[in-house]
């Protein structure tokens, strides 16, 4: 697997980084989910190549080599994050991939700029609030509370999020995931990340007129449900829905082939053209 160097996006209040493979095709742009980094997308960046496709993966304000101490990490702060390295990538519109918490920013960004958003795939999409009982909210809450919060997290990472079989380099991968949380601020911000609300994102979801493709593992823990959420998803977007058997709440590293065909399909279908301006 290739490893593109890491460039920085310049924004008020920090920075976010973020890696381009530099092929002069359709954008795409894919953002990880809360607690994660850019590489959860590491085993579909050559196949993005292999496709044609301009692939960029970004991180989440505070996460990866992103700068701490925001003052907004909500997903509306992050869909302005997306519409940034759109403009700074010079492209007219692109694909805006989310995982988890980040689907909620690429709903907001489609609805916020249609102009500049082809299409959406949204992969464990948390993008509405989806009912809990009082004892899970709180079960959660002292999931992340310190001293244990990090370890915590980190054992429900590599535990619970990847049932089945999990991608090879999976042990290397946590610890990576272990030590970024550890660096100052990180826990703090992850923290603030893992109580924003998805009701903004869920207002809009049957405003987004864009195609759009969901992708759910259907062993995903965090979900009661994972497959009737994606079929309610796909109903209420008029979305393609995808499932992989078997997946948890990473497809993308668990069946990367199936994820990265979808993607290239909706690359397809939105009709997004190249730097040169070839389709």
């Amino acid at each position: 697997m290739t490893q593109p160097t890491t460039q920085l996006l310049e924004r008020p209040g920090g920075t976010i980084s973020y890696d381009d493979n530099g092929v002069d095709g359709p954008l795409v742009i894919a953002a990880p989910g809360m607690g994660d980094t850019r590489h959860v997308y590491r085993h579909i960046r050559d196949r993005m190549t292999a496709a044609g496709i301009r692939f960029v993966t970004m991180d989440m304000r505070g996460m990866g080599e992103s700068s701490t101490g925001w003052a907004q990490l909500d997903p509306s702060a992050v869909s302005s994050d997306y519409l940034a390295l759109i403009e700074k990538l010079g492209v007219e519109r692109a694909v805006l991939v989310g995982n988890s918490l980040s689907c909620g920013s690429a709903v907001i960004a489609a609805t916020d700029a249609p102009d500049r958003v082809a299409g959406l795939v949204l992969i464990g999409p948390f993008v509405r609030d989806v009912p809990m009982k009082w004892w899970q909210k709180a079960a959660f809450t002292a999931l992340l509370t310190p001293p244990w919060g990090r370890a915590a997290w980190i054992g429900y990472y590599r535990k619970a999020l990847y049932p089945g079989t999990p991608p090879d380099d999976h042990a290397e991968y946590v610890a990576g995931l272990s030590a970024n949380l550890k660096e100052p601020g990180r826990f703090t911000d992850f923290r603030a990340i893992s109580t924003s609300s998805h009701a903004e994102s869920g207002r809009r979801l049957d405003q987004v007129l864009q195609p759009v493709t969901v992708v759910m593992g259907t062993a995903d823990p965090d979900f009661p449900d994972p497959v009737g959420e994606a079929n309610h998803l796909g109903a209420v977007m008029g979305a393609e829905v995808v499932l992989s058997e078997g997946s948890g709440h990473y497809p993308q590293a668990q069946d990367p082939r199936r994820v990265a065909d979808a993607i290239v399909e909706l690359v397809r279908t939105a009709g997004i053209e190249s730097r040169d301006g070839e389709t």
